[in-house]
């Protein structure tokens, strides 16, 4: 018996739509990033691109758990001597909600090509509105995401 692998043009694609209103930041990025990689499929293989489209829509209300938002560091380098800069994780927050995301669901992808093929079809936005109504995504919902009220 052989192994199934599917061909490109058997690969299906849907449309989800995330609300990231009150969502953890790394519990909903590692829930999008399998969705990305399409692990929820049956037709899931490691080495093609078989997942779908994840539309998140308020970005700017994702929520840190403890004291991350004034601890956690975000890093960039620049690629010259002495171009390190360090940013808090809650100012980078406040000022670019939607590269937080991206950046903290792109750490959850492989870290190649094919990661970066899977990155293109998240698109995140700050508020509310998207401009992709015609492609009908699929409100999704995730167990276990949402921060704890006390």
């Amino acid at each position: 018996m052989s192994t199934y692998t599917p061909k490109a043009g058997e690969i299906e694609r849907e449309w989800h739509l995330v609300d990231a209103d009150g969502m953890v930041l790394g519990r909903l990025a590692s829930e999008v990033a399998s969705i990305l990689r399409g692990k929820h499929k049956p037709t899931f293989t490691p080495h093609l691109d078989t997942g779908d489209h994840v539309i998140i829509i308020n970005a700017a209300k994702v929520v840190l758990t403890g004291a991350k938002r004034t601890d956690k560091n975000v890093y960039d380098h620049s690629g010259y001597p002495g171009g390190l800069r360090t940013r808090r994780y809650g100012e980078m927050l406040a000022s670019r909600p939607e590269e937080a995301l991206r950046r903290t669901i792109r750490g959850m992808l492989p870290r190649n090509r094919l990661g970066r093929q899977m990155l293109t079809k998240l698109k995140v936005y700050r508020g509310a509105e998207h401009p992709h109504g015609a492609q009908q995504p699929q409100p999704l919902a995730f167990e276990h995401t949402r921060a704890r009220t006390a």
